[in-house]
């Protein structure tokens, strides 16, 4: 131990000194340790921690966007799907209320036509009433005035009433001699 003496006196070290220096060290080294390197190694690992989360969070984002957009792309499509369905069937119900309407126009017009027919079938009548009513009358007088001429008053009235009878009934068709 002498020795070890000896060559800490020749660096100029002294034992006791020597010794003091270390535990110093050692109590420096302590303090340092529990209350300046660890915190310091402590939020070092949480920046890492927080590092890596918010990368993994950029990473699932980008995913979650890429996933977003696909999705987006296959709504678009199915709205797309579903507005040329409606499409189709707008343009459908439309050529159908289109068909529809003509049909319903052509029965009106059928209708208004037959109605015109019925209504002129019964001018007709009532005008063809008139004239047979104004030709009986007409041949009444005319008869008459032949036959006033020709026989008695009571001959003329039985011969004028069985030709009034039979133009009535339709008789006198054309003959041919």
């Amino acid at each position: 131990m002498e020795t070890l003496t000896g060559i800490l006196n020749l660096f100029g070290l002294e034992g006791k000194l020597f010794i003091a220096q270390i535990i110093n060290f050692a109590i420096l080294l302590f303090i340092l340790k529990k209350f300046l390197y660890e915190p310091i190694a402590n939020m070092l690992e949480e920046r890492k921690t927080k590092i890596k989360q918010g990368l993994d969070d950029a990473e699932n984002a980008k995913k979650a966007l890429a996933d977003a957009d696909n999705q987006k792309i296959l709504i678009l499509k199915e709205a797309k799907i579903d507005a040329d369905k409606i499409l189709e069937n707008t343009k459908k119900s439309s050529e159908s209320l289109k068909q529809k309407s003509s049909e319903d126009a052509k029965k009106q017009a059928a209708e208004i036509v037959d109605n015109a027919k019925k209504q002129a079938q019964t001018e007709f009548e009532k005008v063809s009433k008139q004239v047979g009513s104004m030709s009986v009358d007409l041949s009444k007088k005319i008869v008459s005035k032949i036959l006033s001429e020709i026989f008695t008053e009571q001959d003329k009235t039985a011969i004028l009433s069985k030709a009034v009878e039979k133009i009535e009934n339709g008789g006198y068709e054309k003959t041919t001699n």
